[in-house]
């Protein structure tokens, strides 16, 4: 069979309704449209609410803020160093053991027990992980961000108040 072979089954698709032939027929005169009105004489767009202002424009758009500057994170708990059987923790071993995606920056968080000595070295720490990291005996190291940090904001953009 080829698609050029294939149509409806035989009923599935019906001729449509011939309106507005004369008055002779069903769909005569004004051909189911009712009497007069805007819907009788032309086409009125779906979206048309009779004059009050449309959602369309009720709805506001564009609310809220995405800070270009936001640095995105992939995290790593201490549970999962713990049963990775790794000794050194950088970005490039845990891509290698697939628990992060190439190229992120990752951030090392607290959640679990960390019970035998690593050496950590990533772009992020939270409190409780450097804590329990240096517990256990290892060593933390803060990789730098392979971008330049954003300039701090003095003060307002109108300086004449």
């Amino acid at each position: 069979m080829k698609i050029h072979d294939l149509k409806p089954a035989e009923g599935a698709r019906r001729p449509g309704k011939r309106v507005g032939r004369g008055i002779g027929g069903k769909g005569g005169k004004t051909a189911g449209r009712g009497t007069k009105g805007q819907r009788a004489r032309g086409t009125v767009p779906v979206t048309f609410e009779g004059g009050q202002l449309p959602l369309a424009q009720r709805v506001p758009k564009l609310r809220g803020f995405n800070n270009p500057f936001r640095v995105e994170y992939q995290a790593i708990n201490l549970d999962t160093i713990n049963e990775s059987g790794l000794d050194e923790i950088t970005p490039e071993t845990l891509v290698a053991k697939g628990l992060v995606s190439k190229g992120a920056l990752v951030k090392v968080l607290g959640r679990g027990e960390l019970n035998r000595k690593v050496t950590v070295r990533v772009h992020g720490f939270s409190a409780s992980a450097e804590a329990a990291i240096t517990a256990a005996g290892g060593s933390i190291e803060k990789l730098p961000l392979p971008f330049k940090v954003r300039p701090a904001f003095h003060g307002s953009a109108h300086t004449n108040r």
